[in-house]
């Protein structure tokens, strides 16, 4: 295996390396200098941003690295359809779909600018038709929630509200008001002061629809009871993996985004701006606390506000180990 090879393969295997870290890893292994393997790392990053097609040999196989262009194309297909599957949800034909994948990517966005857009005439008339679910609920919660969301045509999206999937009687409850029968009836057979208090019943029928957005992957879960409970919400939804497993692939997405003009657009950017955030990101992909849209948001704050010290502040404050 050539030295650039080595080098690429150091850094692909280690997601979290630092520079220096990888510096130290090239004096070590590849019997150079602490001048050449800085060097290499400059280069090996190089090749690692260009997306280029690089065959690194081995005794038994040959590892093709996917284009950047490939990428992108399975990233945006994928979005395209979770765009087309919550235009589904909102004319009732899909009842509940899981999206699955990062956080800062665009997810959540995607999906509530797509509701905000579908719902404008009822949101105008006074009408909410959907509501966005954050943070931690309880199964008594999640029960109020649906009642409260229950008609035909309403559509709950639960972001990043874990709780409800790590809970087997919130579970309970999600399976039952996404059942494939005619008819969904949803029951709390216990004394409730805030049911009683709210006026809702202890059984109603739901006729909405729900959406999951999720940095979770079902099949990652350790508990079999979970995985049982989780197994059977899966069956009744559309399940999206957005598969963004990488740092570069979480990386091409925020590329993706911006070459669309919507990620910077509010800075009104006109001098080569937004290639030096991205420059910047991916140069130091390894070094960064996250790679996300939020990320590159900060980063932009800082470009704008300070351009003659914004790269010495974002590392300071958006990369670990910072020196």
């Amino acid at each position: 295996m050539s030295k650039i090879n080595a080098a690429i393969a150091i850094l692909r295997n280690s997601s979290d390396i630092t520079r220096e870290e990888a510096v130290s890893r090239f004096v070590a292994e590849l019997n150079m200098n602490k001048g050449q393997a800085k060097q290499y790392y400059a280069s090996a990053m190089a090749k690692i941003h260009e997306g280029v097609e690089t065959v690194i040999a081995a005794p038994t196989s040959t590892v093709v690295e996917e284009s950047e262009d490939a990428v992108m194309t399975r990233i945006g297909e994928r979005f395209d359809i979770m765009d087309a599957m919550t235009q589904a949800v909102v004319e009732g034909v899909v009842r509940s779909m899981i999206v699955v994948g990062p956080p800062g990517v665009g997810k959540s966005y995607g999906i509530t600018k797509k509701l905000e857009e579908a719902n404008l005439f009822n949101m105008m008339q006074g009408d909410i038709r959907y509501d966005v679910v954050k943070g931690a609920t309880t199964a008594l919660g999640l029960y109020a929630k649906l009642y409260e969301f229950s008609r035909d045509g309403d559509v709950l999206v639960f972001d990043d509200c874990d709780s409800i999937l790590m809970d087997e009687l919130s579970l309970n409850i999600l399976k039952a008001a996404l059942d494939t029968n005619k008819k969904r009836y949803i029951h709390w057979n216990s004394d409730s002061k805030l049911l009683a208090r709210e006026g809702i019943p202890n059984k109603f029928e739901f006729k909405g629809a729900c959406i999951f957005i999720t940095n979770i992957k079902f099949d990652t879960i350790r508990s079999a009871k979970l995985r049982d409970h989780l197994g059977a919400l899966e069956s009744r939804s559309h399940y999206i993996d957005l598969t963004m497993n990488t740092m570069r692939d979480k990386f091409l997405r925020i590329k993706q985004i911006a070459m669309t003009g919507e990620l910077f657009k509010e800075y009104n950017f006109q001098n080569g701006e937004q290639q030096e955030i991205l420059d910047f990101m991916i140069e130091n992909q390894n070094r960064l606390r996250e790679m996300s849209m939020r990320c590159a948001v900060k980063i932009a704050d800082l470009r704008k506000t300070m351009p003659e010290k914004w790269k010495r502040t974002a590392e300071v404050t958006l990369m670990k180990n910072a020196f």
